[in-house]
């Protein structure tokens, strides 16, 4: 039995399957983690959603920015751009039971045994591990709610931009939301940013990525996560993954094998594109 960890797929069907077949990948027997964003930029999201929704159990995924906004595309609360190619999937018949399976999903992955955590953007230096796993489970709780499109509605927005016991509400909601999906940098005192973009190397100072800034959950967990494409797999610490190489701009698709920690790639079918890897959806 292994477990393969693969970094954002974006509709990047092919790539997915040939991947799998690489690394001999069985349902079966073997765990699938998936860092989220599985669909929109890539060509083939309905087939992603189709195909990682058969694995059942295999699977084991987290809710990226992309995947959030696709669901409120899907209730008419955002506006469906050409350029992340969903109207397949969202004039598929199936359509509505994809999106209600896929809105039932976890924004974070915890595996005690592996000391192992996964979240699309990361996990915010101002947070235990307790804290992570109740404040996923509040954004899990109203996603599969009734009163989905309300949060939907709501979670577009930079603030708040630091986390507080006091915080409740759709604030509460939304700095989660941005925390585990869309966070790059933060401030020394684990404040997010939600602005800068930059390489590392270029990010303004007081600036740092938020796996530069020590946390509780880094000094006790391995951290995979996906999102930031731009840093193609490089330039983290000891224990933290970066699993997007942007297989949907013409990179690759990335697989970390985490019983021997090793890694298998497959390139993308598609040119390089010149547009921004971190485009923010959500």
């Amino acid at each position: 039995m292994s477990t393969y960890l693969i970094g954002d797929v974006h509709g990047c069907y092919d790539e997915l399957i040939a991947l799998l077949r690489k690394v001999g990948f069985s349902p079966d027997q073997d765990t699938l983690w998936l860092t989220g964003d599985l669909v929109a930029r890539g060509p083939d999201s309905l087939k992603v959603l189709r195909y990682v929704k058969s694995l059942g159990s295999a699977v084991r995924l987290v809710l990226g920015n992309h995947d959030l906004h696709l669901l409120a595309v899907y209730a008419g609360i955002s506006r469906n751009k050409p350029k992340d190619k969903l109207n397949e999937l969202l004039s598929a018949p199936d359509a509505d039971a994809l999106l209600n399976w896929l809105r039932r999903q976890p924004l974070l992955q915890v595996d005690e045994d592996k000391k192992l955590v996964m979240a699309h953007a990361g996990i915010t230096p101002q947070w235990d591990i307790n804290t992570a796993i109740a404040c996923a489970s509040d954004v899990e709780a109203v996603l599969s709610s009734d009163s989905y499109p309300l949060f939907l509605d709501a979670m577009y927005g930079d603030l708040p931009s630091n986390w507080s016991r006091d915080l409740t509400g759709l604030a509460r909601l939304r700095f989660i939301t941005n925390a585990l999906t869309r966070m790059r940098y933060c401030f020394p005192g684990g404040q997010l940013d939600m602005f800068c973009k930059d390489a590392p190397e270029n990010a303004p100072a007081p600036l740092k990525p938020w796996f530069d800034i020590p946390g509780p959950v880094a000094e006790h967990y391995s951290i995979a996560f996906g999102h930031w494409a731009s840093l193609e797999g490089n330039g983290t610490p000891e224990g933290i993954y970066a699993l997007d190489t942007g297989c949907c701009w013409g990179g690759n698709l990335t697989c970390l094998r985490w019983e021997d920690k090793q890694w298998f790639v497959q390139p993308s079918t598609r040119p390089p594109r010149e547009e921004e890897p971190g485009a923010r959806q959500a």
